[in-house]
């Protein structure tokens, strides 16, 4: 009887633990680690933020296993039982604590790759990470249940090996994307434009493929062995900034020293005027030719990026041909003369 009244005594006792270490872990996340993260918000560093979002849906967790570790000493167990409950509670832990770290690597990554703009951050550099960790926590889980290590690796590379000839095609593009990204060849954001004539923002690199959205919304997925090896203009390297130009012509009765002031005021007023302009871009202006019908020349300003060139482009258009009408300034249309000599 006295017997039956300590086992129900270490049973209470047991479930006393556990249930205290929930209510802890809950309070901890409630009010501790809420706080926590307020405090981490006001921080010139996002990585405590980083680490804090990460663990936050963890930490209850390994506060119940906790418990039902410290328990497990107040319940009477066979000692395989009791092997057997320790290993699974070890093994938990190991798995909650590898997907955390594999988060808080991620979250890491992609805030250096955000402040450096020399290291790339796409989806295959996050996935490739995640999947190192992840590998090995696997590892240690084996280790923890007495499973050798060195099998498991001779199995891996014979499977590898296989896999390999099998995906050839994938390999190649994954090895291909990491190309990309390691030689800064394009990265995520640039505006791009493929012997193919396919021409858009480069949205993500994925494992496999290389997201393309065009001008009219509509996605280009293009294989990362096919871009790795296509002749490619890049706009946005290696400045986004870029020369707007714009062709005109004015007639051969023209004050050409009149023309060039008008066209310079014009393109100076765009220039500091329009949005998407360089601001304190000087323009310049060149004859380049006597045309059939006119004396041609050319502008150039400089676009902030090559969106803005259109804008420069619209307005300059707009303020010459209005200037040009004021100043008595001609335009004229493509005109030919032709002499015909008959032999009578």
């Amino acid at each position: 009887m006295a017997l039956d009244l300590q086992s129900s005594r270490d049973l209470l006792i047991a479930l006393g633990l556990v249930t205290g270490a929930g209510i802890l872990g809950w309070l901890f996340k409630r009010y501790v680690h809420k706080r926590l993260k307020k405090i981490a918000a006001k921080t010139n560093w996002r990585g405590d933020d980083v680490v804090l979002e990460a663990v936050e849906s963890s930490s209850l967790f390994w506060f119940i296993l906790g418990g039902v570790y410290l328990a497990l000493g107040r319940l009477t167990l066979s000692e395989s039982l009791m092997e057997t409950v320790q290993t699974v509670v070890v093994v938990l832990l190991i798995l909650s604590v590898t997907v955390s770290l594999a988060k808080i690597a991620v979250g890491l990554l992609e805030m250096f790759a955000e402040s450096n703009d020399a290291f790339p951050s796409t989806t295959m550099i996050s996935n490739l990470v995640r999947i190192v960790i992840i590998t090995v926590g696997a590892l240690v889980v084996f280790q923890t249940l007495g499973i050798s290590i060195t099998p498991v690796l001779t199995a891996l590379g014979v499977g590898g090996l296989a896999i390999s000839l099998a995906l050839k095609d994938t390999l190649s593009d994954l090895f291909a994307g990491l190309h990309i990204l390691l030689s800064r060849k394009v990265v995520p954001g640039d505006l791009v434009e493929l012997d193919t004539l396919h021409k858009g923002t480069v949205r993500n690199i994925s494992w496999r493929n290389t997201i393309i959205q065009d001008r009219r919304n509509n996605t280009v997925v293009i294989p990362n062995s096919r871009l790795s090896t296509a002749i490619m203009r890049n706009f946005d390297m290696p400045v986004k900034q870029l020369i707007a130009r714009v062709a005109c012509g004015v007639s051969y009765d023209s004050d050409l020293e009149q023309v060039e002031q008008v066209v310079l005021e014009v393109a100076n007023n765009v220039q500091s005027t329009v949005e998407g302009a360089i601001s304190d871009y000087e323009p310049s202006m060149v004859f380049i030719s006597f045309g059939e019908s006119s004396i041609d020349f050319r502008v150039s300003m400089g676009a902030e990026h090559y969106s803005g060139q259109w804008a420069v482009t619209h307005e300059f258009i707009k303020q010459i041909s209005k200037r040009f009408g004021e100043e008595g300034i001609e335009i004229p249309f493509p005109i030919r003369t032709v002499y015909q000599k008959n032999n009578v």
